[in-house]
């Protein structure tokens, strides 16, 4: 049985990974955060309907041999977490092109990082391909989609998450099922309730396993006896990660694919953007969207890889965006709206809010009217 490792998945090339711990805090997130690294929305407060829901819950997971000493340890911190149900109810999808997309997953500071990761761990990778027949590049990939090589494993704790979840959340039911598996988690000794830690969704670690997809595919890699994915050392995630690929049907020594045009073509061809690159695809491409059904993230997985290992960038080019602009034009505006004082939240050639907005606090400060829409003769305004 396939067991699915995300929370959240991706359709088509629709990025909606704000559930993720890999990706920063928006702006309004960080504007009241907490010592404890925490924003303000995301510690406990009291809510009466959640505190009857958890005392007719504790009486249903008991049957199901959840001990009360279990549960007096992983609720005696616990609470309800009114962002987890803002950020669950506000999902903004995104909807990326494949160009933004790999322009963020496989972005210079990704790839530069995960080369040294890959060169501080290839002991360690080597062996995971040797053990489980996943590429040691792919894993290395995965592991820097997911939380930036361990530096964005999040820090939610699980039990607030998952049942602040359980009880107001869209799929109650759902989340209920990762709650239980999350205390027995914590009753096998894995982990301790304090480092039991992850997104506001309740994904956790370095590569962000669910707590049921951690019961179903968790390794103890390190012998220690616990199947540690939170530890600062990545070797049980990484592992872990390598056996969901595995038991779902990876194929060793089989390529994920590659761009037409740079290898022989030997699988099925796909084009998820209209006028972009062609890729052919192999059966561990399609294994790659069991981790996360997207095409656009086995794409931006199989890619990161390939350039970790030393290929070199996709030699296809992209249409135009919607304002006329391509990624070079794009980082020419985020560039020189930057240069001029406004923030666009960085120079990668993808626009978002922050750049939309600096957009139109430019057009105002010219006296223009503030629509924040790019164009041609903005842009040239700026030079």
């Amino acid at each position: 049985m396939i067991v699915n490792r995300r929370v959240f998945t991706l359709a088509g090339v629709a990025i909606g990974l704000s559930a993720c711990s890999n990706l920063p805090l928006s702006p309004t997130q960080h504007s009241a955060v907490t010592p404890t690294g925490l924003p303000a929305d995301l510690r406990p407060v009291p809510n009466s309907g959640y505190s009857a829901w958890v005392s007719s819950y504790r009486e249903r997971v008991m049957t199901k041999g959840i001990s009360e000493s279990t549960l007096n340890s992983a609720f005696r911190s616990a609470g309800y977490l009114p962002g987890v149900i803002d950020r669950d109810r506000n999902q903004a999808e995104f909807k990326r092109s494949l160009e933004d997309y790999l322009s963020i997953a496989a972005s210079d500071e990704r790839i530069s990082k995960g080369r040294l990761a890959f060169k501080r761990h290839q002991l360690t990778l080597r062996a995971l391909q040797n053990t489980y027949g996943v590429d040691a590049e792919i894993i290395c990939a995965i592991w820097g989609l997911e939380s930036f090589y361990g530096e964005r494993r999040g820090n939610v704790p699980t039990i607030s998450a998952t049942s602040t979840l359980a009880y107001d959340g869209r799929r109650g039911s759902f989340f209920e099922k990762q709650l239980t598996a999350a205390l027995e988690i914590l009753q096998a000794g894995d982990i301790t309730v304090g480092g039991m830690i992850g997104s506001w969704a309740g994904a956790m670690g370095h590569t962000q396993f669910i707590p049921t997809s951690y019961q179903a595919f968790a390794v103890d890699f390190t012998g220690d006896g616990r199947r540690d994915i939170w530890s600062d050392d990545p070797s049980d995630a990484l592992a872990s990660t390598a056996a969901y690929l595995q038991l779902n049907g990876w194929s060793r020594g089989l390529r994920w694919g590659s761009e037409i045009g740079t290898r022989a073509s030997n699988g099925k061809a796909i084009q998820p953007q209209e006028g972009g690159p062609r890729f052919s695809i192999s059966n561990n491409f399609n294994v790659l969207k069991k981790y996360n059904n997207s095409d656009a993230y086995a794409i931006g997985v199989g890619h990161l890889a390939d350039r970790i290992a030393g290929g070199g960038p996709l030699q296809g080019t992209f249409p135009p965006d919607e304002f006329g602009f391509t990624k070079k034009d794009r980082i020419a505006l985020q560039e020189r709206l930057t240069n001029k004082g406004f923030d666009t939240g960085g120079v990668d050639g993808v626009i978002g809010t922050q750049t939309l907005e600096a957009v139109g606090a430019y057009q105002q400060s010219i006296s223009q009217p503030s629509t924040g829409i790019p164009s041609r003769a903005l842009l040239q305004s700026l030079s």
